[in-house]
């Protein structure tokens, strides 16, 4: 049986439930952010996300500590509202322009530098929540298709686990596409702080070759960022095997909107077609 549907209307009544009725809706992603005044709130798709809300607020409160340009919790404390965790964010100004790929490079640069923090960041499970993306899509993801993501999980995987990597491990953001920047009056800053890992640092790397090759990044802008962060992680032997989980769990995580929207049921399926195909000319698109 899939999981019941998380749509923009439960997202609403839960909220309404925690007191703030009069939030305006700012995204509907993989949690449901909402503004209010000064504050943005974040409503997560179940409990079963309720340490990852834990350790993100953790997060954002460490990397405060470091000076590290990035969102800034509200309250520390999360709220579990109706099987949802909820959790406050100080608002940031209007950005001034938006993000581009070389915007992440001193991010990166400043993440990378850090230490582990005393709380513990867990490695990147880049692959772990294709299962629940799949089950989300119920009948909206074709079986077939579904067994052949799952198939390409597991390969990428057992690929991923034996790479030696260039950089040295340590934090990463994990997820630090252009959306996931802010461009503010004092330069750019990191949001959303829910896939901060301690594993490989070229994940975050191979996250900006994907942005050129399947989001439409010009190839100079990639090539900006890599001279920017000083080094470029295509040359890298373990480039293809990180590349490959990537795409299979961006194509998995449209999964789980596709039976409420359908753009995302048809984005969807150019993905997995393009996979199939293995096709890498086929732009993918945001939503």
């Amino acid at each position: 049986m899939a999981d019941a549907v998380f749509t923009q209307e439960r997202a609403r009544e839960v909220l309404d439930a925690a007191g703030h009725p009069e939030a305006d809706l700012l995204s509907f992603g993989e949690n449901a952010v909402f503004g209010a005044g000064r504050l943005v709130i974040k409503v997560g798709r179940g409990a079963h996300l309720l340490d990852r809300a834990r350790r993100e607020v953790r997060t954002a409160d460490w990397l405060a500590k470091h000076d590290v340009p990035a969102v800034r919790s509200a309250e520390s404390e999360v709220r579990l509202v109706e099987g949802h965790p909820i959790t406050y964010w100080q608002r940031l100004p209007e950005s001034l322009r938006p993000a581009v790929t070389v915007d992440a490079a001193p991010l990166l640069k400043l993440v990378h530098a850090l230490p582990e923090p005393d709380f513990g960041l867990p490695p990147r499970d880049l692959l772990g929540g294709v299962e629940r993306w799949l089950r989300a899509g119920g009948e909206a993801v074709d079986p077939a298709d579904a067994a052949y993501l799952r198939q390409r999980r597991d390969e990428f995987a057992r690929a991923s686990a034996s790479l030696t990597p260039h950089l040295p491990r340590g934090p990463i953001h994990g997820d630090a596409l252009p959306r996931n920047i802010h461009i503010g009056p004092d330069g750019p800053v990191l949001v959303d702080l829910e896939t901060f890992s301690s594993d490989l640092r070229e994940h975050d790397l191979v996250v900006q070759v994907l942005s050129r090759d399947r989001y439409g990044v010009p190839a100079s802008e990639y090539e900006t960022f890599a001279e920017a962060y000083g080094w470029d992680v295509t040359g890298w032997d373990g480039y293809e095997a990180l590349r490959g989980a990537r795409e299979t769990a961006g194509c998995a995580w449209v999964a789980q909107h596709a039976r409420a929207n359908p753009a995302a049921r048809t984005e969807f399926r150019r993905r997995v077609a393009s996979l199939r195909a293995d096709d890498t000319s086929v732009r993918w698109y945001s939503f």
